[in-house]
């Protein structure tokens, strides 16, 4: 069977998912095997408290040449586990993927299919699988961003998204270790004049654990993070 690319690094961030790893991390070896020569999966540990990493420890010695974990102490936030993965990925496309179990990996092709004339592919949920309150939160993070940053897109914080290595190279480094992460990427993206493109993907409802994203603490981090992205650009410091 002919291979879609000749090689991708996968990573998933994950952050006490001691449920979702194995499953989130076995259903995607197959993907990987179908659509790429080379592959590698990173299990990035965003400093848990449970056995996610010990999971990922332990997934990693069955297979060493294609999987690694990887993990930082203490917790320091979504956008550190990205960073984490960014600079942890060898092959020259990279796609991350949350380790909630609430994406379908195996729709990694439609951006696969997008990347080939662009620079970034971002997924946008078809129908959103969360509480009320994430799809108001997203709702004000997409008014906030065109007001702040002056741009649009469908599904800022879609947690599906692929990179060719040479794009991340002209947005590093990034700075914001929570939530505002996706902000930061886009905004550097369009200012370095990548070519972004949207891709449609499936949701699906959580199973196991437990969402942080409508977190108070994660929200008011975002809104810190999101005036200091602001004031670097006001005054040219990226």
């Amino acid at each position: 069977m002919n291979k879609t690319v000749k090689e991708l690094s996968i990573f998933f961030p994950f952050w006490n998912e001691e449920k979702n790893v194995e499953n989130v991390v076995k259903k995607a070896i197959p993907v990987a095997k179908r659509v790429a020569l080379d592959w590698e999966i990173l299990m990035i540990d965003d400093g848990s408290s449970d056995k996610t990493y010990q999971i990922c420890k332990k997934l990693a010695e069955e297979d060493p040449k294609h999987l690694r974990a990887i993990s930082h102490k203490p917790n320091r936030g979504y956008g550190a586990a990205l960073r984490e993965g960014f600079a942890n990925a060898r092959y020259d496309l990279v796609v991350f993927n949350d380790g909630d179990g609430q994406f379908d990996f195996s729709e990694v092709n439609k951006f696969i299919e997008k990347i080939e004339k662009a620079d970034v592919a971002i997924g946008y949920r078809e129908k959103r699988q969360d509480h009320p309150f994430r799809h108001f939160l997203m709702n004000l993070l997409k008014i906030w961003d065109f007001i702040f940053f002056g741009f649009y897109f469908r599904d800022i914080d879609c947690g599906f998204k692929m990179f060719k290595k040479s794009a991340i190279d002209k947005i590093i480094p990034l700075k914001s270790e929570g939530a505002m992460i996706s902000t930061e990427i886009l905004t550097k993206a369009k200012r370095k004049g990548l070519k972004i493109v949207q891709v449609k993907i499936s949701h699906y409802p959580r199973v196991y654990g437990d969402q942080s994203g409508g977190n108070l603490r994660v929200i008011i981090r975002a809104i810190r993070e999101s005036f200091k992205l602001w004031l670097d650009l006001r005054y040219g410091r990226i």
